[in-house]
Protein backbone atom coordinates (compact mmCIF):
# COMPACT_ATOMS: atom_id res chain seq x y z
CA UNK A 1 0.00 0.00 0.00
CA UNK A 2 2.70 2.11 0.58
CA UNK A 3 4.00 1.98 -3.14
CA UNK A 4 0.44 2.57 -4.07
CA UNK A 5 0.36 5.75 -1.92
CA UNK A 6 3.80 7.35 -3.10
CA UNK A 7 3.00 5.98 -7.26
CA UNK A 8 -0.15 8.36 -6.94
CA UNK A 9 1.05 10.94 -4.56
CA UNK A 10 4.45 11.45 -7.75
CA UNK A 11 1.49 10.80 -10.69
CA UNK A 12 -0.61 13.75 -8.62
CA UNK A 13 2.52 15.49 -8.17
CA UNK A 14 4.16 15.69 -11.23
CA UNK A 15 0.84 16.35 -13.10
CA UNK A 16 0.04 19.65 -11.22
CA UNK A 17 2.99 20.94 -9.83
CA UNK A 18 6.23 18.89 -11.54
CA UNK A 19 5.30 19.09 -15.12
CA UNK A 20 4.27 23.04 -14.88
CA UNK A 21 7.74 22.98 -13.05
CA UNK A 22 9.72 22.23 -15.81
CA UNK A 23 8.29 24.17 -18.18
CA UNK A 24 8.54 27.32 -16.90
CA UNK A 25 12.21 26.60 -16.24
CA UNK A 26 12.57 25.27 -19.49
CA UNK A 27 10.92 28.71 -21.19
CA UNK A 28 13.34 30.69 -18.94
CA UNK A 29 16.52 28.74 -20.21
CA UNK A 30 15.81 28.29 -23.89
CA UNK A 31 12.89 30.35 -24.55
CA UNK A 32 12.41 30.51 -28.63
CA UNK A 33 11.32 33.83 -29.28
CA UNK A 34 9.48 35.21 -32.89
CA UNK A 35 9.68 38.20 -34.26
CA UNK A 36 6.02 40.44 -33.81
CA UNK A 37 5.34 43.65 -36.24
CA UNK A 38 2.44 44.57 -38.38
CA UNK A 39 1.66 42.76 -41.70
CA UNK A 40 -0.21 43.61 -44.76
CA UNK A 41 -2.83 40.39 -44.94
CA UNK A 42 -6.09 39.63 -45.64
CA UNK A 43 -8.37 37.72 -43.01
CA UNK A 44 -11.48 35.91 -43.61
CA UNK A 45 -13.55 35.20 -40.16
CA UNK A 46 -15.08 32.26 -39.82
CA UNK A 47 -18.10 31.42 -37.66
CA UNK A 48 -20.12 28.42 -36.95
CA UNK A 49 -23.62 28.61 -35.25
CA UNK A 50 -26.21 26.49 -33.76
CA UNK A 51 -29.36 28.01 -32.99
CA UNK A 52 -27.62 31.48 -31.46
CA UNK A 53 -30.43 33.94 -32.27
CA UNK A 54 -30.22 35.86 -29.38
CA UNK A 55 -26.77 36.42 -29.72
CA UNK A 56 -26.25 36.79 -33.57
CA UNK A 57 -27.37 39.82 -34.82
CA UNK A 58 -25.11 41.58 -31.59
CA UNK A 59 -21.98 39.36 -32.75
CA UNK A 60 -22.21 40.31 -36.51
CA UNK A 61 -22.21 43.51 -35.62
CA UNK A 62 -19.18 43.07 -33.63
CA UNK A 63 -17.49 41.45 -36.68
CA UNK A 64 -18.20 43.85 -39.29
CA UNK A 65 -16.35 46.61 -37.01
CA UNK A 66 -13.53 44.75 -36.35
CA UNK A 67 -10.30 46.42 -39.00
CA UNK A 68 -11.52 46.77 -41.62
CA UNK A 69 -7.83 47.26 -42.88
CA UNK A 70 -7.15 43.60 -42.70
CA UNK A 71 -11.04 41.59 -42.49
CA UNK A 72 -11.97 40.87 -46.13
CA UNK A 73 -15.00 38.72 -45.23
CA UNK A 74 -17.21 37.27 -42.09
CA UNK A 75 -18.52 33.73 -43.04
CA UNK A 76 -20.92 32.59 -40.74
CA UNK A 77 -22.92 29.22 -41.13
CA UNK A 78 -25.67 28.07 -39.85
CA UNK A 79 -25.66 24.60 -38.64
CA UNK A 80 -28.92 23.43 -38.89
CA UNK A 81 -30.64 26.18 -36.63
CA UNK A 82 -34.23 26.18 -36.13
CA UNK A 83 -34.23 29.31 -33.97
CA UNK A 84 -34.83 32.11 -36.03
CA UNK A 85 -30.77 31.95 -36.81
CA UNK A 86 -31.30 31.09 -40.50
CA UNK A 87 -33.98 34.09 -41.06
CA UNK A 88 -31.47 36.66 -38.95
CA UNK A 89 -28.60 35.20 -41.76
CA UNK A 90 -31.06 35.70 -44.99
CA UNK A 91 -31.28 39.66 -44.15
CA UNK A 92 -27.78 40.30 -43.54
CA UNK A 93 -27.14 42.55 -46.59
CA UNK A 94 -23.50 43.95 -45.62
CA UNK A 95 -21.26 42.88 -48.70
CA UNK A 96 -18.60 41.79 -46.52
CA UNK A 97 -20.83 38.92 -44.83
CA UNK A 98 -21.24 35.89 -46.42
CA UNK A 99 -23.34 33.31 -45.14
CA UNK A 100 -24.03 29.48 -45.39
CA UNK A 101 -27.06 28.02 -43.99
CA UNK A 102 -26.75 24.42 -43.05
CA UNK A 103 -30.63 22.71 -42.91
CA UNK A 104 -29.10 19.61 -41.34
CA UNK A 105 -27.08 19.98 -38.01
CA UNK A 106 -23.58 18.19 -38.62
CA UNK A 107 -21.80 19.52 -35.42
CA UNK A 108 -19.60 22.40 -35.11
CA UNK A 109 -16.77 21.08 -36.90
CA UNK A 110 -18.63 20.05 -40.19
CA UNK A 111 -20.12 24.23 -40.25
CA UNK A 112 -16.11 24.90 -39.80
CA UNK A 113 -15.49 22.70 -42.94
CA UNK A 114 -18.04 24.13 -44.74
CA UNK A 115 -16.77 27.82 -43.87
CA UNK A 116 -12.77 26.89 -44.33
CA UNK A 117 -13.64 25.62 -48.04
CA UNK A 118 -15.06 28.95 -49.36
CA UNK A 119 -12.80 31.05 -47.31
CA UNK A 120 -10.18 33.47 -49.73
CA UNK A 121 -8.11 35.18 -47.41
CA UNK A 122 -4.34 34.26 -46.80
CA UNK A 123 -5.53 33.82 -42.87
CA UNK A 124 -8.39 32.44 -40.85
CA UNK A 125 -9.65 33.58 -37.94
CA UNK A 126 -12.16 31.60 -36.17
CA UNK A 127 -14.22 32.93 -33.62
CA UNK A 128 -17.06 31.91 -31.84
CA UNK A 129 -20.90 34.09 -30.94
CA UNK A 130 -20.44 35.05 -27.74
CA UNK A 131 -16.64 36.30 -27.07
CA UNK A 132 -15.98 39.96 -27.43
CA UNK A 133 -12.21 40.73 -29.18
CA UNK A 134 -10.72 44.13 -27.81
CA UNK A 135 -9.93 47.20 -29.87
CA UNK A 136 -6.33 46.40 -31.31
CA UNK A 137 -6.32 42.70 -30.89
CA UNK A 138 -6.91 41.43 -34.41
CA UNK A 139 -3.71 43.61 -35.28
CA UNK A 140 -1.76 42.22 -31.95
CA UNK A 141 -2.87 38.89 -33.59
CA UNK A 142 -2.03 38.61 -36.80
CA UNK A 143 1.47 41.13 -35.98
CA UNK A 144 2.97 37.21 -34.80
CA UNK A 145 2.53 36.19 -39.01
CA UNK A 146 5.78 38.18 -39.18
CA UNK A 147 7.44 35.50 -38.15
CA UNK A 148 7.31 32.78 -41.14
CA UNK A 149 7.65 29.48 -38.48
CA UNK A 150 4.15 30.62 -36.73
CA UNK A 151 1.38 29.18 -37.95
CA UNK A 152 -1.24 29.27 -35.58
CA UNK A 153 -1.81 32.54 -32.99
CA UNK A 154 -4.36 32.67 -30.17
CA UNK A 155 -4.91 35.44 -28.23
CA UNK A 156 -5.16 35.96 -24.37
CA UNK A 157 -8.88 35.13 -22.96
CA UNK A 158 -10.38 37.08 -20.23
CA UNK A 159 -12.73 35.72 -18.16
CA UNK A 160 -15.71 37.52 -17.23
CA UNK A 161 -16.83 35.67 -13.52
CA UNK A 162 -19.06 38.47 -12.19
CA UNK A 163 -22.09 36.63 -10.66
CA UNK A 164 -20.68 33.56 -10.53
CA UNK A 165 -20.65 31.15 -7.51
CA UNK A 166 -17.23 30.08 -5.62
CA UNK A 167 -16.71 27.20 -7.54
CA UNK A 168 -17.29 28.41 -10.94
CA UNK A 169 -15.67 31.83 -9.75
CA UNK A 170 -12.58 29.53 -8.89
CA UNK A 171 -12.43 27.86 -12.13
CA UNK A 172 -12.71 31.06 -13.98
CA UNK A 173 -9.91 32.85 -11.88
CA UNK A 174 -7.21 31.18 -10.11
CA UNK A 175 -7.62 27.69 -11.99
CA UNK A 176 -7.31 29.19 -15.61
CA UNK A 177 -4.98 31.99 -14.55
CA UNK A 178 -3.13 29.01 -13.53
CA UNK A 179 -3.79 27.19 -16.94
CA UNK A 180 -2.66 30.35 -18.92
CA UNK A 181 0.41 30.42 -17.38
CA UNK A 182 1.69 26.67 -18.07
CA UNK A 183 0.63 27.41 -22.21
CA UNK A 184 2.25 30.85 -22.04
CA UNK A 185 5.31 28.32 -20.93
CA UNK A 186 4.54 26.03 -23.69
CA UNK A 187 4.33 28.51 -26.68
CA UNK A 188 7.77 30.02 -24.99
CA UNK A 189 9.55 27.25 -25.76
CA UNK A 190 7.87 26.11 -28.32
CA UNK A 191 4.37 25.58 -28.84
CA UNK A 192 1.22 25.13 -26.46
CA UNK A 193 -0.56 21.63 -27.55
CA UNK A 194 -4.47 23.60 -27.21
CA UNK A 195 -6.00 27.11 -27.92
CA UNK A 196 -8.92 29.56 -26.45
CA UNK A 197 -11.38 28.17 -29.91
CA UNK A 198 -12.88 31.27 -29.42
CA UNK A 199 -10.59 33.64 -31.03
CA UNK A 200 -7.68 32.18 -32.84
CA UNK A 201 -5.77 32.81 -36.61
CA UNK A 202 -4.25 30.62 -38.41
CA UNK A 203 -2.60 30.55 -41.78
CA UNK A 204 -5.40 29.35 -44.80
CA UNK A 205 -2.33 27.37 -46.43
CA UNK A 206 -1.79 25.09 -42.98
CA UNK A 207 -5.54 24.68 -42.05
CA UNK A 208 -6.53 21.00 -42.11
CA UNK A 209 -9.85 19.94 -42.50
CA UNK A 210 -11.45 19.01 -39.57
CA UNK A 211 -12.71 15.07 -39.05
CA UNK A 212 -15.89 14.70 -39.22
CA UNK A 213 -17.59 15.30 -35.64
CA UNK A 214 -14.35 16.22 -33.60
CA UNK A 215 -15.40 18.41 -30.74
CA UNK A 216 -11.80 20.12 -29.92
CA UNK A 217 -11.28 22.05 -33.16
CA UNK A 218 -8.99 24.02 -31.23
CA UNK A 219 -6.49 21.40 -30.10
CA UNK A 220 -6.56 19.41 -33.57
CA UNK A 221 -5.99 22.64 -35.77
CA UNK A 222 -2.90 24.12 -33.96
CA UNK A 223 -1.06 20.36 -33.15
CA UNK A 224 -2.16 19.88 -36.98
CA UNK A 225 0.08 22.99 -37.97
CA UNK A 226 2.38 21.99 -35.40
CA UNK A 227 3.04 18.81 -37.07
CA UNK A 228 4.02 20.56 -40.51
CA UNK A 229 6.76 21.89 -38.69
CA UNK A 230 5.16 25.42 -37.79
CA UNK A 231 4.39 26.87 -34.57
CA UNK A 232 1.21 27.75 -32.27
CA UNK A 233 1.99 30.96 -30.20
CA UNK A 234 0.12 32.74 -27.75
CA UNK A 235 0.03 36.95 -27.89
CA UNK A 236 -0.91 38.10 -24.55
CA UNK A 237 -1.53 41.09 -26.02
CA UNK A 238 -4.73 40.49 -27.92
CA UNK A 239 -7.48 40.34 -25.68
CA UNK A 240 -11.01 38.76 -25.95
CA UNK A 241 -13.34 38.73 -23.61
CA UNK A 242 -15.52 35.81 -22.51
CA UNK A 243 -18.27 34.44 -19.84
CA UNK A 244 -18.08 30.85 -18.89
CA UNK A 245 -21.23 29.14 -16.83
CA UNK A 246 -21.79 30.76 -13.68
CA UNK A 247 -23.33 27.83 -11.94
CA UNK A 248 -20.84 24.87 -11.31
CA UNK A 249 -23.36 22.49 -12.38
CA UNK A 250 -22.73 24.47 -15.87
CA UNK A 251 -18.79 24.43 -15.53
CA UNK A 252 -19.30 21.06 -14.69
CA UNK A 253 -20.96 20.20 -18.33
CA UNK A 254 -18.82 22.22 -20.17
CA UNK A 255 -15.68 20.11 -18.73
CA UNK A 256 -17.22 16.47 -19.31
CA UNK A 257 -17.53 18.03 -23.03
CA UNK A 258 -13.88 18.97 -23.41
CA UNK A 259 -12.48 15.59 -21.35
CA UNK A 260 -14.75 13.58 -23.59
CA UNK A 261 -13.35 15.21 -26.34
CA UNK A 262 -9.72 14.42 -25.32
CA UNK A 263 -10.76 10.63 -25.86
CA UNK A 264 -12.12 11.49 -29.22
CA UNK A 265 -9.11 13.70 -30.43
CA UNK A 266 -7.09 10.55 -29.75
CA UNK A 267 -9.61 7.62 -31.74
CA UNK A 268 -10.04 10.47 -34.23
CA UNK A 269 -6.27 11.40 -34.64
CA UNK A 270 -3.55 8.68 -33.22
CA UNK A 271 -0.94 10.29 -35.07
CA UNK A 272 -0.58 12.85 -31.92
CA UNK A 273 0.52 10.01 -29.57
CA UNK A 274 3.54 9.13 -32.56
CA UNK A 275 6.88 11.05 -32.42
CA UNK A 276 5.36 12.65 -35.86
CA UNK A 277 3.87 15.22 -33.13
CA UNK A 278 6.84 17.58 -32.01
CA UNK A 279 4.67 18.54 -28.42
CA UNK A 280 4.03 15.05 -27.32
CA UNK A 281 5.70 15.61 -24.19
CA UNK A 282 3.71 18.61 -23.78
CA UNK A 283 0.55 16.78 -24.81
CA UNK A 284 0.99 14.07 -22.13
CA UNK A 285 2.46 15.71 -19.40
CA UNK A 286 -0.53 19.08 -19.26
CA UNK A 287 -3.70 17.15 -21.12
CA UNK A 288 -3.62 13.14 -20.88
CA UNK A 289 -2.05 12.82 -17.72
CA UNK A 290 -5.08 14.65 -16.27
CA UNK A 291 -7.52 11.98 -17.57
CA UNK A 292 -6.04 9.65 -15.25
CA UNK A 293 -5.23 12.08 -12.37
CA UNK A 294 -8.58 11.05 -10.68
CA UNK A 295 -8.05 7.36 -10.39
CA UNK A 296 -4.66 8.37 -8.38
CA UNK A 297 -6.79 10.94 -6.19
CA UNK A 298 -8.99 8.06 -5.11
CA UNK A 299 -5.62 5.51 -4.79
CA UNK A 300 -4.21 8.39 -2.49
CA UNK A 301 -7.39 8.26 -0.26
CA UNK A 302 -7.55 4.61 0.00
CA UNK A 303 -4.34 3.37 0.62
CA UNK A 304 -3.59 5.97 3.24
CA UNK A 305 -6.66 5.48 4.94
CA UNK A 306 -5.82 1.67 4.98
CA UNK A 307 -2.28 2.33 6.26
CA UNK A 308 -4.07 4.60 8.61
CA UNK A 309 -5.58 1.25 10.38
CA UNK A 310 -2.16 0.34 11.99
CA UNK A 311 -0.23 3.92 12.04
CA UNK A 312 -0.89 7.32 13.53
CA UNK A 313 0.89 9.37 10.79
CA UNK A 314 -0.59 7.68 8.23
CA UNK A 315 -4.51 8.10 9.93
CA UNK A 316 -3.49 11.92 10.11
CA UNK A 317 -2.20 11.85 6.60
CA UNK A 318 -6.10 9.71 5.64
CA UNK A 319 -8.18 12.73 7.60
CA UNK A 320 -6.25 15.19 6.42
CA UNK A 321 -7.91 14.34 2.80
CA UNK A 322 -11.43 12.99 3.55
CA UNK A 323 -11.79 16.00 5.56
CA UNK A 324 -10.42 18.27 2.42
CA UNK A 325 -12.73 16.38 -0.11
CA UNK A 326 -16.24 15.64 2.28
CA UNK A 327 -15.43 20.33 2.25
CA UNK A 328 -14.99 20.59 -0.99
CA UNK A 329 -17.63 18.75 -2.08
CA UNK A 330 -19.90 20.62 0.84
CA UNK A 331 -18.87 23.94 -0.65
CA UNK A 332 -20.37 23.32 -3.46
CA UNK A 333 -24.21 23.50 -2.39
CA UNK A 334 -23.10 25.65 0.98
CA UNK A 335 -21.11 28.33 1.65
CA UNK A 336 -18.77 27.65 4.90
CA UNK A 337 -17.29 30.13 7.20
CA UNK A 338 -14.06 31.18 7.46
CA UNK A 339 -12.54 28.72 4.78
CA UNK A 340 -15.53 28.90 2.13
CA UNK A 341 -12.46 30.37 -0.40
CA UNK A 342 -10.25 27.05 0.13
CA UNK A 343 -12.71 25.16 0.18
CA UNK A 344 -14.51 26.44 -3.19
CA UNK A 345 -11.10 25.90 -4.70
CA UNK A 346 -11.42 22.61 -3.53
CA UNK A 347 -14.46 22.29 -5.35
CA UNK A 348 -13.44 23.40 -8.73
CA UNK A 349 -10.41 20.89 -8.04
CA UNK A 350 -13.51 18.11 -7.36
CA UNK A 351 -15.34 19.28 -10.26
CA UNK A 352 -12.44 19.31 -12.74
CA UNK A 353 -11.71 15.22 -11.34
CA UNK A 354 -15.29 14.45 -11.62
CA UNK A 355 -15.66 15.57 -15.12
CA UNK A 356 -12.67 13.75 -15.86
CA UNK A 357 -14.43 10.52 -15.22
CA UNK A 358 -18.06 11.15 -16.53
CA UNK A 359 -15.69 12.42 -20.16
CA UNK A 360 -14.75 8.65 -20.19
CA UNK A 361 -18.24 7.44 -19.51
CA UNK A 362 -19.49 10.14 -22.60
CA UNK A 363 -16.71 8.79 -24.82
CA UNK A 364 -17.70 5.46 -24.12
CA UNK A 365 -21.42 5.32 -24.16
CA UNK A 366 -22.80 8.17 -26.10
CA UNK A 367 -24.77 6.55 -29.20
CA UNK A 368 -24.58 8.85 -31.82
CA UNK A 369 -21.89 11.55 -32.43
CA UNK A 370 -20.41 12.75 -29.34
CA UNK A 371 -21.23 16.62 -30.70
CA UNK A 372 -24.31 15.84 -29.53
CA UNK A 373 -23.81 15.71 -25.92
CA UNK A 374 -23.85 19.68 -25.60
CA UNK A 375 -26.70 20.09 -26.85
CA UNK A 376 -28.72 19.34 -23.31
CA UNK A 377 -26.91 22.22 -21.84
CA UNK A 378 -26.14 24.75 -24.40
CA UNK A 379 -27.76 24.85 -27.86
CA UNK A 380 -24.85 27.40 -29.89
CA UNK A 381 -22.74 25.20 -31.55
CA UNK A 382 -20.29 28.22 -31.32
CA UNK A 383 -20.02 27.68 -27.57
CA UNK A 384 -15.86 28.16 -26.98
CA UNK A 385 -14.56 25.29 -24.79
CA UNK A 386 -11.09 25.47 -23.04
CA UNK A 387 -8.90 22.79 -23.77
CA UNK A 388 -7.73 22.88 -20.48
Amino acid sequence: MRTVFWLSFAVIGYTYAGYPLIMFLLARAKPRRWKREPVDTSVSVVMAVHNGAHLLRDQIAHLISLDSAYVREVIIVSDGSDDGTAEILRQVNDPCVRTIILEEQGGKAAALNQGIAVASSEILLFVDIRPKIASGALKALLSNFADPSVGCVAGELVLNAAGHDAAASAVSGVYWKYEQWIRNCEAAWDSPVGVYGGFYAARRSLVMAFPAGIILDDMFQPLAIIRQGYRSVLDRTAFVTDTWPGKVAGEFQRKIRTLAGNYQLVSLAPWILSFRNRVLFQLVSHKLLRLVVPYFFVLLLLSSTWLGLESTGWKMIAAGQWIFWVASAIALKVHIPVVHRFAAAGGALLVLNAAAVAGLYKFLFTKGPLWKIWLASGRVAGTPVSTS
